[in-house]
Order: structure tokens, then C-alpha cells, then sequence
């Protein structure tokens, strides 16, 4: 067995235990992790089995989580886990698990409620089969140097809108991958839109969305306290503005205006996310300084990038943050991409005020440890590295705040108005004497769209 795959079993089991508290999504995990008997460090993200209702992946084996709505178009892996009720199916889970032998999987639905906390229905109530759901579509990765299986999966169908939490489990019940899925139906009408910030320099850097939500067709007791609406960027929870009340209510016409004054619903527009390129091992692809196929795994050093904080704004088509798998030697990105050891590099005169991670979908937009940069002050340059699989990648530089915080990206990125980003509200409702919180209206809107 290659000595990498040792390591990460050594790494599996060191992690296994260790029992530490749950913390907030988007701030590193700093917990005191043991080493393997090889005298190298676990992965601290992966040491805490506690399952999270988020967007989380708990093994350091599963690889390549994506998690989109079923289109059969060419980029449907960019369509986020938002389906109309009776259409929760369409749902699909995708990950690998590094290794060469497969595994058992089963999968639950958690239903939840406005705040991603389990809520008292039982499994009856939203579904109309019992929840325990067996992975048998898996696939062994052929013609790489780094063996994995690729595990496919269906969403089940539910008969309630709202959120819920896909987890899938290995045979001891211990959670493996977890992902948010949300139901809705258009009961209300979202009125969502580009807005302008009234401001000074704000309105070259923040971009700001106006909304709305008519409920004419639908009788809302007490719609000022009782609905609750989520803003998200480009599909994002790290991020989302949570608890934006209504600044006028229409009760003539039935609607809730959301005006405000405080860019409490505006976000930095942030740059266009980096890419690299590393669709193949045998010639380097863009944003990628060098490869080398040689090693087990294959290495690709990326090259270097600099701070974009003090540079005007550069158009160009990216994929907000996404990526896809795909071999350029082989074609089918799900089993015949390999895995690379790709370094980054950040050239930087002084160190940040805080950690530096890497931060994208391939982090599941979060600060993993395996992400976090090392500063060399004689280079002045951050270097880190991490395993990923062939393919197109998009990502940004964030510095980690306080716990808790939302990460800094503006401080390497910049922020321009110009930015083409997706937004998405999400509305909610708790009708009388129910248990669940409904998702009752939702809509995206691209702003600066170039299509």
C-alpha cells in the first residue's frame, strides 16, 4: 500500500478518538489533535465525529463531495440543491472515498427548521418511505496512481418544503458526508432584484439587493415577526444574512418591503475567483506553473499569486467559486480523474493579521486545516498544499477573523461593484399550530450577469 494511504488511515483512526465540541461554520477547528504512530499530525478538521446540521465532510478518505440538481445539462454540477417541491428527487450526492476497497453507505434525511435544527416531525410526516437509504451505486476510479470508489446517490422524495439534512453513514453509524438540501414552493411572491447603495465609496465595492414578498394568495398571520428570510451569495451559508426584518408593511396591498439604509442587505462584491487548471498531469494548464506525473500522487505547484487589493477590477468568466472533475487524457471526471498533490502560492511583503486559507467549494467554504498557508518571511510568499482530483477549480485567499466571524476575503481579493456574482432569498413561514418551518417563496437573481 502506497505510503499515503497508510497515513490517512493512521489519520482515520488517530481522529476517531478524539470527542471535541462543535463550532461554527467558517471558523478553523484549533482543538488538540494526537499524532499517528507514524509521528505525524492528524487532520484536526476530521477529529470530531459529532454529526452538524451543515454542510460538512468527516472523514479525511472522502474526497470530491458534490452535491447539485439533476439537469442533464453540461454544467448541472453548478446548480445548487434547490428544488420545487416534487422535484427533491432530481437531488444527486456525489464523493469518493480514497482506498481500495469499497464500502458500506447508508443515507438519512434530517428535516429542519428556518435555523438548521432538527425538528420534532417524524419521518412519516415528510416522507413516504423509511428513512434509511443503502448507497448501491459505486464505482471503482480506474487509470489513476491514487485508488478511490465513486458513491452516487439520489435525494428521496418529501412531501413538506423546507430544509433538510442529507447524511450519509458508514456501517457503525459514524456520519461521512452531510449535506443541506432545500424544498420550496411559491406560495408568496419574491420580488428580488440589483439594488443601488446609497452611500460614499460603498457604492464602488458593495453590491446591494432590494426585495420584496407579496402575499396576496396566501392568508400569513402575523407576517412581520413570523417570516423569515435568508440572503445567500453565490449559493454560500458562511456568509448569508440571516434575521432581516421588514422595514414597511403594506397591509392594503398585502406586502412586506425590506428598505434599509445600513447595508444590512448588501455584500462586498469581492473579485473574480482564481482558477487553476489541472485537467491533466502531462501538461500544465492554466494558472498552473509546473507537473510532475512521476510522484504517487502526481504533483502540480500552482503559480504564484498576489494580493488583488489595491488593483481595479478585471472581468473575466469564472464559475463562482465551483469546480468540475474532468481527465483531459481519459474524458469522465467521476472515475477516471486522479488525485494531485497541488501546492499553492501567495506572494505577500508582510504577514496577514490573521491565518490564511484557501477558500472555495473545494473547502466546502470553510477554513480546513489541510487549506491553511504557511508563511515564509524570507520568501515572503505562503505556501500550502492539499489533495484534489483533475479538474477546473475556482477559489479565493480568505484571512480567518475571530471565531465566529465571517472570513476575510477582502483583504487579498479586493471588492469592486463590477463583480458578477448569484444571489438567492430564501423565505420561511411557521403557519399556526404546525411544527415545521415552511420554505414558501423563493428566487435568484444574477447581478452584473454577462449572459
Amino acid at each position: 500500500m502506497p505510503p499515503y494511504f497508510r497515513a490517512m488511515r493512521l489519520f482515520r483512526f488517530a481522529s476517531l478518538l478524539l470527542a471535541t465540541a462543535c463550532v461554527p461554520l467558517g471558523t478553523p477547528i484549533t482543538s488538540t489533535s494526537p499524532t499517528t504512530s507514524g509521528g505525524q499530525k492528524a487532520p484536526e478538521y476530521y477529529a470530531d465525529k459529532t454529526l452538524r446540521y451543515q454542510d460538512y465532510t468527516y472523514s479525511p478518505d472522502v474526497r470530491s463531495v458534490q452535491c447539485y440538481v439533476a439537469t442533464g445539462q453540461p454544467n448541472e454540477v453548478f446548480q445548487p440543491p434547490v428544488v420545487p417541491l416534487g422535484r427533491s428527487q432530481a437531488i444527486t450526492l456525489e464523493f469518493d472515498v480514497l482506498g481500495e476497497q469499497s464500502q458500506r453507505y447508508a443515507a438519512k434525511i434530517i428535516h429542519c427548521d428556518a435555523n438548521w435544527q432538527p425538528s420534532i416531525l417524524t419521518d412519516l410526516q415528510f416522507l413516504s418511505e423509511i428513512n434509511e437509504f443503502l448507497i448501491t451505486d459505486f464505482r471503482i476510479g480506474v487509470g489513476g496512481k491514487v485508488p478511490y470508489y465513486h458513491y452516487r446517490l439520489r435525494a428521496p422524495g418529501v412531501k413538506l418544503s423546507g430544509n433538510y439534512l442529507l447524511v450519509v453513514q458508514s456501517a457503525g453509524g459514524v456520519p461521512v458526508v452531510s449535506r443541506r438540501l432545500l424544498v420550496y414552493e411559491n406560495q408568496v411572491q419574491v420580488a428580488l432584484k440589483p439594488g443601488i447603495v446609497v452611500g460614499g465609496e460603498e457604492r464602488y465595492t458593495l453590491q446591494q439587493l432590494d426585495f420584496g414578498i407579496g402575499y396576496a394568495g396566501v392568508n400569513l398571520v402575523n407576517p412581520v415577526s413570523e417570516v423569515k428570510v435568508v440572503l445567500r451569495q453565490n449559493f454560500r451559508w458562511d456568509n448569508a444574512k440571516y434575521n432581516l426584518r421588514p422595514t414597511f408593511v403594506r397591509d392594503a396591498e398585502r406586502r412586506l418591503e425590506y428598505q434599509y439604509f445600513g447595508f444590512e442587505n448588501a455584500f462586498p462584491g469581492l473579485s473574480e475567483y482564481r482558477y487553476f487548471d489541472i485537467r491533466s498531469v502531462l501538461a500544465a494548464g492554466i494558472g498552473v506553473l509546473s507537473v510532475d506525473p512521476r510522484p504517487v500522487p502526481a504533483t502540480a505547484l500552482l503559480l504564484p499569486e498576489t494580493s488583488r487589493s489595491t488593483q481595479a477590477y478585471n472581468q473575466y468568466q469564472d464559475a463562482n467559486g465551483q469546480r468540475v472533475f474532468e481527465s483531459r487524457e481519459y474524458g469522465n471526471g467521476d472515475v477516471n480523474a486522479d488525485y494531485v498533490d497541488v501546492t499553492f502560492q501567495l506572494k505577500a511583503a508582510q504577514p496577514a493579521p490573521g491565518p490564511v486559507y484557501v477558500l472555495g467549494a473545494l473547502t466546502d467554504w470553510q477554513l480546513k486545516d489541510e487549506f491553511r498557508l504557511a508563511y515564509d518571511e524570507g520568501r515572503q510568499l505562503y505556501t500550502g498544499h492539499a489533495l484534489l482530483k483533475q479538474g477546473y477549480y475556482n477559489y479565493s485567499f480568505a484571512v480567518a477573523g475571530a471565531r465566529g466571524a465571517v472570513p476575510n476575503e477582502v483583504y487579498f481579493e479586493g471588492t469592486h461593484q463590477q463583480t458578477e456574482n448569484q444571489y438567492d432569498l430564501l423565505v420561511y413561514y411557521r403557519p399556526p399550530g404546525t411544527r415545521a418551518d415552511l420554505l414558501i417563496g423563493y428566487q435568484a437573481v444574477g447581478f452584473n450577469s454577462r449572459q
